[in-house]
């Protein structure tokens, strides 16, 4: 039976490679030096080295703190992926050249009525013209989203007819909070803080992504202005 000791090291090597291909890097176990080609950045990779009693194959493994760009580093809106009513991924790229409303809706507020009704509303008006409203249900504020992603689903569309998407249920506040949440709060920080207040706070994207100006619960969705200037309507 061989015996294997283990020791760690950590070298500062190029990267991104989140999947780094076996065909960029080579290593000669006599004289142990990892070599990569034409990789950008510095990032510390972990080299585990096993070194064996007796003669065997080489095998090793490497672990890096490297994420995807979309997450690690976003640019805009459109690094992220989120996860629909359905849980299925969709990734906000898609919405290049749209202007969005990102909202974090609530069935059981005392700001539903009026701000379902406006954002149907809004939406019905243009849609046609760029706009898309994208609704994160939260049950943060109050216990006024308790209800399953079908239940709100069907508030939606059939109290309200609203037929822009609903995504999955997410937290915007706190150490749990949603990544694009995270980057909101950070584009664009509230009269008293970067923490959204309630249900129905509102961001508005242009078409590039970049988060132009954030709106307050009570502020109502018809009297957003600058929503109509990005569309050009």
């Amino acid at each position: 039976m061989l015996s294997t000791l283990t020791r760690c090291c950590i070298l500062r090597l190029p990267l991104p490679a989140a999947a780094l291909p076996l065909s960029s890097f080579s290593y000669n176990y006599n004289n142990p030096i990892l070599s990569f080609s034409s990789l950008p950045n510095n990032k510390p990779i972990i080299i585990h080295k096993p070194i064996l009693t007796t003669l065997t194959p080489l095998s090793f493994t490497l672990r890096t703190d490297h994420t995807m760009a979309s997450q690690s580093n976003p640019q805009s809106i459109h690094d992220f992926t989120v996860k629909d009513a359905k849980g299925n991924d969709v990734n906000l790229g898609d919405y290049k050249g749209k202007v969005l409303l990102i909202v974090n809706v609530a069935s059981q507020c005392g700001l539903t009525n009026s701000n379902y009704t406006e954002l149907t509303q809004l939406y019905d008006k243009y849609k046609s013209k760029g706009l898309e409203i994208l609704a994160f249900p939260c049950n943060q504020f109050g216990g006024q989203e308790p209800g399953s992603l079908e239940e709100i689903q069907n508030t939606v569309c059939t109290r309200f007819k609203a037929e822009f998407p609903i995504f999955d249920k997410v937290d915007v506040n706190g150490d749990t909070a949603a990544p694009i949440y995270k980057y909101l709060k950070s584009s664009k920080g509230g009269l008293f803080g970067d923490g959204i207040k309630w249900n129905f706070a509102k961001f508005l994207v242009d078409k590039n992504g970049n988060v132009v100006d954030r709106y307050a619960p009570t502020t109502s969705p018809l009297s957003i202005e600058d929503l109509v200037k990005l569309l050009g309507a």
